[in-house]
């Protein structure tokens, strides 16, 4: 049974069984406030009984990001950052029996119906942030008028909740849409855009993707306005860099290379990527920024990437095809036995000694300098593409690797090598899939794959998961996807 909130109080009903998942997040955040404020928000908040009781002062505000970031975590810990390398080309899976983890999206059989899968979850985690961070940016300019001493602070809070909401639609945007360059125009179906938290009777609709990346765009801009002149609280806080970072990130799947290159490097400003050590502690030592522009704070929560690399996926054999020998990448695909296994969450030192914990990226240096690589290529602006390429290949292996390397390929073929360097450094960090799609390339994978799919020629159907088809039943104005949601 769902809870529901009307008004200011709460209550059951039987009859909203099936009422709409982007009600969840705002049905959910009063019942964890109201249940288990120290462990949803962090703060007590003692004779609160609704939303607007609770984000009416600076604590409370601030409280309520709390309880966004946690419930972005929710999503970016799981099935979400999972969906995209299992869907992708460079990953095996080591159990094939029914019922394994993330198995229909490896083998391209998601089902509607699938509420308490990665179908289900995926959509309902991410509204649930959503939620969580319209409320936030409902309710900050009445704190900010009540609270005027508090401005500088509110107006931080209010960007990174519109930094969120931006990711929020993106990541949406990737998962149950097809990549902008689908359509000349990107007038093809998005997903809802969410500016405030939906009643019981509203039956919201899919927007163009178009129109999403628009909304997008927008909140990137107000929240870079935010941020201005206002140092970063650190790498588990959205910030200025990494506005620019999703910017750079966003104009790269819209194919707007001018604005992909130069938000990639805004974002890079004087940064430098991590090298040696430095580059494998970020993820074997959780103590380490290194690199990090953007990352989530597992801090008191049990990883759920590490168990699963741990225990259901390995890296394919294609992928050490492409790595050559001395490739400091490959430490953390192989353990000292030589047995190959994905270790990007495997941390061996916590600062609070929490084994199980991971803090996974959402975005650091080195993407940007394959985001401005791409981008400048496509310029033809070949100098500084092969600049930043050899930026990565120095870091991966040394100077005359890098000089080799790319004295291999011509100008025109130079975009070959920039893909298998994105794909070797970003690989099992939620994107392989998702580039594969948006480059437009036929999904193919190696030829004793124990997946039942080999491959998948562009365009396809199957590029998206399914709406929840409690979703569809619940709202006559949701949109399905063709042939996944048949």
């Amino acid at each position: 049974i769902l809870r529901c909130l009307v008004g200011s109080e709460m209550c059951i009903r039987d009859s909203m069984k099936k009422r709409i998942y982007l009600l969840v997040g705002a049905l959910c955040i009063i019942m964890q406030l109201v249940s288990s404020c120290t462990n949803f928000l962090e703060v007590e908040e003692k004779g609160k009984t609704t939303i607007p009781s609770f984000l009416s002062d600076p604590d409370g505000l601030n409280a309520g990001l709390v309880g966004a970031y946690n419930k972005m975590y929710a999503y970016y810990d799981n099935e979400f950052t999972k969906y995209p390398d299992v869907a992708g080309n460079m990953l095996s899976m080591k159990y094939v029996s029914a019922g394994a983890d993330m198995l229909d999206q490896y083998n391209f059989t998601s089902d509607a119906l699938q509420e308490t899968g990665a179908v289900g979850y995926i959509w309902r985690k991410i509204y649930e942030a959503l939620a969580n961070v319209n409320n936030v940016i409902q309710y900050q300019p009445q704190v900010i008028s009540a609270y005027p001493n508090a401005k500088d602070m509110c107006q931080r809070i209010l960007g990174e909740a519109l930094f969120l909401r931006a990711l929020c639609h993106f990541d949406l945007c990737r998962v149950y849409a097809q990549p902008y360059n689908y359509t000349s125009d990107a007038s093809h179906l998005g997903v809802p855009i969410l500016l405030k938290t939906p009643g019981p009777d509203d039956n919201v609709s899919r927007e163009s993707v178009k129109k999403v990346y628009l909304q997008i765009l927008a909140d990137l801009e107000r929240a870079a306005d935010c941020f201005r002149g206002i140092e970063s609280s650190g790498i588990y806080y959205a910030s200025l860099q990494a506005v620019n970072a999703l910017y750079s990130r966003v104009y790269l799947y819209m194919e707007d290379w001018n604005n992909a290159l130069k938000y990639a490097k805004l974002a890079i400003g004087t940064g430098k990527l991590s090298q040696g050590d430095t580059y494998l502690n970020m993820y074997q030592d959780l103590s380490t920024t290194g690199e990090a522009i953007f990352r989530l704070n597992g801090i008191d929560q049990s990883g759920k990437l590490k168990a699963f690399y741990d225990a259901s996926c390995v890296p394919a054999d294609t992928l050490f095809t492409l790595f050559d020998e001395g490739d400091i990448r490959l430490g953390l695909l192989r353990n000292k036995d030589g047995i190959a296994y994905c270790s990007k969450y495997y941390s061996l030192k916590q600062p609070d000694n929490q084994v199980n914990r991971d803090d996974p990226f959402v975005f650091r240096l080195s993407e940007m300098y394959m985001n401005a690589a791409e981008a400048a290529w496509h310029l033809k602006d070949y100098t500084a593409a092969s600049g930043y390429l050899k930026s990565i290949l120095e870091r991966a292996v040394d100077t005359d690797y890098a000089v080799n390397t790319l004295s291999q390929y011509s100008d025109a073929k130079l975009i070959q090598l920039i893909e298998k360097e994105r794909v070797k450094e970003l690989c099992f960090e939620g994107h392989n899939f998702f580039d594969i799609i948006r480059w437009k390339q036929d999904l193919k994978r190696e030829e004793n794959t124990n997946s039942s799919v080999e491959k998948i020629v562009y365009p396809s159907d199957y590029f998206v998961l399914p709406i929840p088809q409690v979703e569809l039943n619940a709202n006559t104005n949701m949109q399905p996807n063709p042939t996944v949601n048949n």
